[in-house]
């Protein structure tokens, strides 16, 4: 999967797999093991880790059916190792619960939207080209980009833009797309916004944060997130590696915090696993700061070059 969508980057890129290497050398994957990939897209992550861990099984999901589609075919050569499910990762825990497992020992979360939403201008997440205003990951959910835009009231609009897009002008933007709607296409939302904000810096179209901003909504990506890190640790066996991939600040802040929090939430110095106020230390976070793509790999894929990945392991229980 990739992050948001920029200037940069042909249309219709094949799809290459975030810091695939990191993934895999991070995650650590053993023979036998229970994996997940909880965002599976169309599984280059997970070919990955299967490739590297004979005998692992593992779990793929993802809200999309035409991404689940495409990752059966390309996974088909590990035969029954693999099970796929359209589910959120929010739903997590009931998955593996569905399948009798009592956590995994590698769990990946890659945040970004996907090649195969991006680039395929009917799924309306895109403002390169004219598509309907839709942006679902899941085809089937009740509420689209255009219900979102021709519906909601001003000030909740300009509320999604601001905090879910950053985007500093953002009551200026949802007056302009009240003034204007109904609006029916990518196209159409793309010109609203531009007309607000002119030309914007190079490399980076001025609607960028704006759909990014609905595209959040819509999705409910961030109340995902927030439910998958509520006790992100349980989901882990004793010494399993949980990694995700973020791409802006939204997500990366929410990860940083909950690892954070499952390794140290008191007052006792951080090495020490039973503190003295009683509180035990659940995880240990490996990656003090987030690992970044290296240059040659945003050259090969620049939508890649936002993201960020932490690791966290949790510990075995103490005695």
């Amino acid at each position: 999967m990739m992050d948001d969508e920029t200037d940069i980057g042909p249309v219709g890129a094949v799809h290459v797999p975030v810091m695939v290497g990191a993934v895999v050398e991070w995650l650590r994957p053993r023979p036998g093991a229970c994996l997940v990939d909880a965002t599976v897209g169309l599984g280059g992550h997970a070919a990955a880790l299967l490739t590297a861990a004979p005998d692992s099984r593992l779990l793929g999901l993802d809200r999309d059916p035409e991404a689940l589609r495409r990752a059966g075919e390309r996974l088909a050569k590990f035969g029954d190792r693999v099970i796929l499910k359209q589910r959120s990762f929010a739903d997590l825990a009931a998955a593996l619960a569905e399948l009798g497992w009592d956590g995994a020992d590698g769990i990946l979360i890659d945040l970004g939207v996907s090649s195969l939403q991006l680039d395929d201008a009917a799924r309306g997440f895109s403002f390169r080209a004219a598509g309907p205003l839709d942006m679902r990951m899941d085809p089937a959910a009740p509420e689209s980009a255009a219900d979102v835009v021709n519906a909601w009231p001003e000030a909740e609009l300009a509320r999604v833009i601001r905090e879910y897009g950053e985007e500093p002008r953002a009551r200026a933007v949802a007056a302009a797309i009240v003034r204007t709607r109904p609006l029916a296409t990518t196209a159409d939302l793309a010109t609203v916004v531009r007309r607000v904000l002119g030309r914007g810096r190079p490399g980076l179209d001025p609607s960028t944060r704006t759909f990014q901003g609905i595209r959040i909504a819509v999705n409910a990506e961030l109340a995902a997130l927030d439910a998958v890190l509520a006790d992100g640790w349980r989901l882990l066996r004793p010494g399993g590696r949980m990694a995700i991939l973020a791409y802006h600040s939204l997500e990366d802040r929410r990860v940083k915090d909950a690892f954070r929090l499952w390794a140290t939430s008191c007052i006792c110095p951080p090495q020490v696993l039973r503190c003295a106020c009683g509180w035990t230390a659940k995880a240990r976070v490996l990656t003090s700061r987030p690992l970044r793509p290296a240059d040659e790999e945003v050259l090969r894929n620049p939508r890649a070059r936002s993201a960020k990945l932490r690791v966290v392991e949790r510990l075995p229980a103490l005695a």
